[in-house]
């Protein structure tokens, strides 16, 4: 829903709209999932008869970390399954009424604002999928159906529909410290990683180079463990990072991929900025762009702002196009929302929510301004969509996005993927996990066995591997893995039953 003020004063204050439903039936309940982090995706069953109600509210700003806004509700002999498409704040409540359940939802917690003259917002995408009975697997199967062929992006320019692949990121196999991402991979590293995988004949779909490959906004070399100096701390500038990709390097190394069949993921995260001092000083950042908090080093872009959004957004494309990246892959390490509130109360009275609905309609836009950028190279016509791991998993950013890996936990161990496949895969059916057995996140090595292969077949396949420096690595399984993924991936976009 959109809301629009055409006239040349401020409008009436618009407070909290909500989406209403009544699903009338005996026998109420409601099933779903948690959110990524602490809730690992865990299933959950709420009995609503007896006027019993159950509430959600997620007020971090990623909409998919603890809550996950996608609901099944029973209730008489029908079922449905309702979501909510916003990348921001929302809430839901479900209650039983005696005679079915009562269904609020809304978006941009604590809304109440008026419009300026010519001022536009717009609410979440919300979604209803009914079913003529209560078998659940069968509502999900129809839930996976609509989704795959009406939700899910489209592969490239072609308009034709996006079928599985396979990446994998070289910065494990560098033989440097790498404290995460890829800011241990420079010009020198990827040639004979790659050269050894097209030799073994295990040629993944994309290489994808994470966090780290840019210069700090000061101009200087993020290093791997060095406190306020690593990936972490030195986001903003968006270019390559000189010391490991000098002159054309980064270019040259997409280049060889695609010579090869391979393309190419790059990592941004325009969200978060890191030294926005030097930003002005070397990028021609205006400092009323960081969004402070006075609590916290936190510093968010603001990408709500116009001029903002366009300079992000230029800086971005340009990197891609110079690079001929296929896609880009976007995360974002911070809860926002805090900082939506604060330029809130610099709005006036009044104006709460504004920020947000700013910042969450103009992610969005850049999304669509970015994949246009790739498709016009014939790269990607989707984004991988990332938070911290699972934090934007909504409906409204996966018509953009698929999550490469819905979980950054899902990097450990093989019975917690499992798990996650059989409650993600439900809701979320093109998403991808880790392929090996791990002590922690980021170790470099893990195990590997036709089991632990075939619980992570998804339909996006993440290939974990040393080709170079590793001596124990055993290709034989890794053909295996992939060339058996490979031959079912198909049947992985088809209907889903867990074998319990």
């Amino acid at each position: 829903m959109y809301f629009s003020n055409p006239t040349d004063r401020n409008s009436a204050v618009l407070e909290q709209p909500e989406t209403i439903m009544d699903f009338p039936g005996d026998r109420p309940v409601l099933k779903g999932i948690r959110g990524d982090h602490e809730g690992y995706y865990a299933p959950y069953e709420r009995d609503l008869s007896d006027c019993r109600q159950a509430s959600f509210l997620s007020d971090s700003g990623r909409a998919t970390h603890v809550h996950f806004p996608y609901f099944y509700l029973g209730f008489g002999d029908k079922s449905a399954l309702v979501s909510i498409g916003w990348a921001g704040t929302w809430h839901a409540s479900f209650t039983g009424t005696g005679q079915g359940i009562r269904y609020r939802a809304g978006s941009v917690n604590g809304l109440r604002t008026f419009l300026k003259p010519g001022e536009t917002i717009r609410t979440a995408l919300f979604t209803v999928l009914f079913c003529d009975d209560r078998e659940e697997f069968r509502a999900m199967d129809l839930w996976r159906s609509w989704f795959l062929t009406w939700n899910l992006p489209r592969a490239d320019a072609s308009r034709e529909a996006l079928r599985p692949f396979s990446t994998c990121c070289l910065a494990a196999d560098t033989g440097r410290p790498n404290s995460d991402g890829s800011i241990s991979e420079g010009f020198d590293t990827w040639r004979p990683s790659l050269e050894k995988m097209l030799a073994e004949d295990v040629k993944v779909d994309f290489r994808w180079l994470d966090a780290g490959w840019y210069a700090a906004p000061d101009g200087t070399s993020p290093q791997p463990y060095v406190p306020g100096h690593d990936w972490w701390d030195t986001v903003g500038a968006w270019v390559p990072d000189p010391v490991k990709w000098p002159d054309s390097t980064l270019r040259e190394s997409v280049d060889f991929c695609h010579s090869h069949g391979i393309r190419s993921l790059l990592w941004f995260e325009p969200e978060r900025i890191t030294d926005p001092e030097s930003m002005v000083r070397n990028h021609g950042y205006r400092p009323e762009w960081a969004i402070r908090r006075t609590d916290s080093s936190a510093i968010t872009n603001n990408i709500g702002d116009e001029d903002c959004l366009a300079y992000t957004t230029e800086r971005i494309c340009r990197i891609l196009r110079e690079n001929r990246i296929d896609m880009y892959r976007e995360d974002n390490n911070s809860d926002p929302a805090i900082l939506w509130h604060e330029l809130d109360r610099k709005e006036g009275s009044d104006r709460s929510g504004i920020t947000e609905c700013r910042f969450i309609n103009n992610q969005y836009r850049m999304w669509d301004s970015i994949i246009a950028c790739t498709t016009e190279s014939g790269g990607c016509g989707f984004v991988d969509s990332c938070a911290s791991g699972g934090g934007r998993n909504d409906l409204e950013s996966l018509r953009r996005g698929v999550p490469i890996l819905r979980s950054d936990a899902d990097r450990t161990s093989t019975v917690l993927r499992l798990s996650m496949t059989a409650s993600f895969c439900r809701w979320i059916p093109f998403c991808g996990a880790a392929t090996r057995e791990k002590l922690t996140e980021l170790s470099p090595k893990g195990d590997s066995d036709p089991y632990i292969w075939r619980a992570s077949y998804l339909p996006i396949l993440n290939v974990e591997s040393q080709f170079v420096q590793d001596p124990d690595q055993d290709f034989s399984m890794l053909r295996f893995g992939m060339t058996e993924c490979k031959r079912i991936a198909p049947f992985l976009l088809k209907n889903f039953y867990p074998l319990t």
